[in-house]
């Protein structure tokens, strides 16, 4: 398994572990749960933003955003 495709499986699991906490949160009427659920819904946003053009062709730039994103808990 190259580096590339370890990144890549690293970002779909955090992803999914992303929308599965958003998806307990949404299901919670507390406020502060709705707060939590907006901020991990902003770092899904920003994955998506940066790929634009999917996980198929991954250069330089895009794992090293990548890498970044995945740190940021």
């Amino acid at each position: 398994m190259s580096q590339i495709d370890e990144l890549k499986d690293r970002v779909e699991a955090k992803k999914l572990r992303l929308q599965a906490r958003i998806r307990e949160l949404k299901a919670d009427t507390r406020s502060t749960s709705r707060e939590e659920a907006k901020k991990l819904q902003m770092k899904l946003d920003a994955l998506s933003k940066n790929l634009k053009g999917g996980l198929g062709d991954v250069s330089q730039a895009l794992a090293s955003k990548l890498n970044d994103w995945l740190k940021d808990d």
